[in-house]
């Protein structure tokens, strides 16, 4: 299993809490992300998520150091799915353990926001009455495949 990735089956959040738990972490927060049925009064049949997956990695990664290093004494893992996805499922996950839970909480936090606002993976909304891209779609890269 990798620390950063990309993965196109359902997540399994247990994986990613086992790569943080060590003896010397009192604290643990497992964030996931799941598609909601609901948003704005509209409903959403399903989500389709499209990553430039060897970048998205890269950028997950990066923050998994920016937390190690604003938290010192912290794990993090996650990871985020693409394809298409149903209510309920899991979209993304963050594991972060430290020693003490404060830590581990904001950590937390600070990698979800982080996650949203940099790295480059897109989410397409399907509706009964339609579809939209959400998020970072007009940085989508044009012309490659992001989906590698």
């Amino acid at each position: 299993m990798k620390r950063f990735e990309v993965v196109t089956e359902p997540i399994d959040p247990e994986r990613y809490r086992e790569y943080v738990v060590r003896p010397e972490a009192g604290g643990v927060t497992v964030f996931t992300g799941h598609v909601r049925e609901w948003t704005k009064g509209i409903r959403t049949v399903y989500l389709s998520f499209e990553a430039y997956t060897s970048m998205a990695e890269k950028m997950m990664e990066q923050i998994g150091r920016e937390i190690e290093e604003k938290w010192p004494e912290t794990r993090v893992a996650m990871a985020h799915r693409i394809g298409e996805l149903h209510i309920s499922d899991i979209a993304v996950v963050i594991a972060v353990s430290s020693p003490h839970r404060k830590a581990a909480y904001e950590a937390n936090e600070y990698a979800i926001e982080r996650l949203k606002e940099d790295v480059p993976i897109w989410k397409k909304e399907h509706w009964e009455n339609g579809e939209y891209w959400v998020g970072h779609q007009n940085q989508k890269p044009k012309g490659e495949d992001i989906n590698e």
